[in-house]
């Protein structure tokens, strides 16, 4: 082949390629890390244990875990049956406008923007103020941590733009670093026959464990620590073998991260004693450290180089997941774009094929997010983290909830798969199931983001505002073109 003929050659499969992600670059295994790492493990058992136990349901929170596990195992048999029938970088905007209209699409198109954006910002916060302490503590450096933030924020720009398959291999590292030291932690204490009080089966896995103090509390931080699964099927058009890939991968993520999480809270529980458990929850809490309930255990078992080790872990933890929501946003982002909802320039792809104008609108959007915390010298953590963590977990369920019933009503219309109970029984369960969990987060919403009622209010308003302008949005678009038609 000349080289004229070696240039045609490429310039066809570059304009091919136009508007489109790089295909086959992800198999089960890089997908999966993607969804486990923005579900970051050891922030989810760090960050939401110490309250699920404290304020909710003691040494019974484990069971919360395993309840929410099957919860989102439910939604997601209807969710992998509709992912055999569309692939697309807007996973929630194309399943709900298969079965509920492309308004009803775009609407939760703006939630998932709304659910990522918002908890990739507030992960920030967590980040910022933990590096921030971490430099001073090693160094006697005093930088403000939105110092960091903006720093990190050109890391995950470039890291976004360097490609899929370059993310992948990075965010391995991070989360095999924190899954190893948290189930060597869980193995070795099972092993061991547990704490002072032994393993203590029927104190965290009876009856009467499960709905003791408030449950629904320990539920709520339970299906808040599932969050970030779904993103399976944003990976799709970049997986190996989509119809194939994206099934195993949501199944697999959502089976290892219950699992894992109800099985490390119970050994924390047990480490702890179940009698004491609760108790000693509550003063992490007010310590104002509520990580020290979960790192004080792993360090006394393993000695005091896992206390030194484990700040830094919480640090990947933090952002192998700021780096996953990126990628997951700026493919909702590229996929509105393409199909006429934002503007073109968002479906920019570089010579890597990756969404380099969504990626660097998201990160504008993360800017403008982060900064007035800063500017207005709010605490990163109390504020920035937990306002827009509560916000995130909100939208995301109904999201789900949503696509629960676009799932049901795209397959009974359109007969594409018959089986009673991936097309029907399981996500009408699944969407009953994610509906009481709503009706928890919003009746203990002010608990979730640690805030007052004022402020829980305003801050959940944001959800259906955002849902309304998404499908109010999808109208005017389709009057508009049909008028220029």
């Amino acid at each position: 082949m000349d080289s004229q003929t070696a240039s045609l050659t490429q310039a066809g499969h570059d304009a091919s390629m136009a508007g489109r992600l790089k295909p086959d670059s992800l198999g089960v295994l890089g997908v999966l890390f993607f969804v486990l790492s923005a579900q970051a493990p050891l922030t989810a058992i760090a960050g939401a244990v110490p309250f699920a136990v404290a304020i909710g349901s003691g040494a019974g929170a484990p069971t919360a875990y395993v309840a929410a596990g099957v919860v989102v195992l439910l939604f997601s048999v209807g969710f992998v049956a509709m992912s055999r029938h569309v692939v697309d970088a807007g996973a929630f905007y194309a399943y709900i406008g298969k079965g509920l209209g492309r308004p009803a699409g775009s609407g939760g198109a703006g939630l998932a923007l709304l659910a990522y954006c918002a908890v990739q910002a507030a992960m920030y916060g967590l980040y910022g103020a933990t590096v921030s302490a971490l430099v001073e503590h090693y160094s006697g450096a005093r930088v403000a941590w939105w110092v960091w933030v903006l720093v990190t924020m050109a890391i995950v720009e470039i890291l976004g733009a360097l490609g899929i398959d370059m993310g992948a291999k990075i965010l391995a590292v991070f989360v095999l670093a924190e899954f190893s030291i948290l189930v060597a932690f869980a193995l070795v204490t099972f092993f061991k026959g547990g704490g002072p009080e032994g393993l203590g089966v029927t104190e965290s896995f009876s009856p009467s464990a499960a709905l003791q103090g408030a449950p629904g509390v320990a539920l709520m931080f339970a299906v808040a620590s599932m969050f970030g699964f779904e993103s399976t099927a944003i990976y799709g058009e970049e997986a190996r073998e989509p119809r194939k890939t994206v099934p195993r991968a949501a199944y697999a993520s959502v089976t290892l991260i219950a699992a894992f999480l109800a099985f490390t809270t119970w050994m924390l529980v047990s480490a702890h004693g179940a009698s004491q458990a609760t108790s000693d929850a509550g003063k992490a809490l007010q310590s104002g450290d509520a990580t020290s309930f979960v790192f004080a255990p792993i360090t006394s078992l393993f000695g005091g180089w896992a206390g030194d080790v484990l700040p830094i872990l919480l640090v990947t933890s933090l952002f192998a997941g700021i780096l996953a929501f990126h990628n997951s946003a700026n493919r909702y982002l590229f996929s509105l774009g393409r199909d006429g909802l934002l503007p073109s320039g968002l479906t920019v792809v570089n010579r890597r094929h990756s969404p380099w104008g969504a990626g660097a609108a998201q990160t504008v959007i993360s800017v403008l997010l982060v900064m007035p915390f800063a500017v207005l010298g709010k605490d990163p953590v109390l504020t920035l983290f937990s306002w827009l963590s509560g916000v995130s977990v909100l939208g995301v369920m109904l999201l789900y909830f949503l696509t629960s019933v676009s799932v049901v009503v795209f397959f009974r219309r359109s007969r594409a798969d018959t089986r009673p109970w991936n097309t029907l029984i399981a996500p009408a369960l699944g969407a009953l199931g994610i509906a009481g969990a709503i009706w928890i987060i919003v009746d203990n919403f002010t608990t979730l983001i640690g805030g007052d009622q004022t402020t829980a209010t305003w801050l959940e308003l944001t959800v259906p505002v955002v849902l309304v302008l998404g499908v109010v949005g999808a109208r005017l678009t389709r009057t508009r073109a049909e008028t220029t038609g």
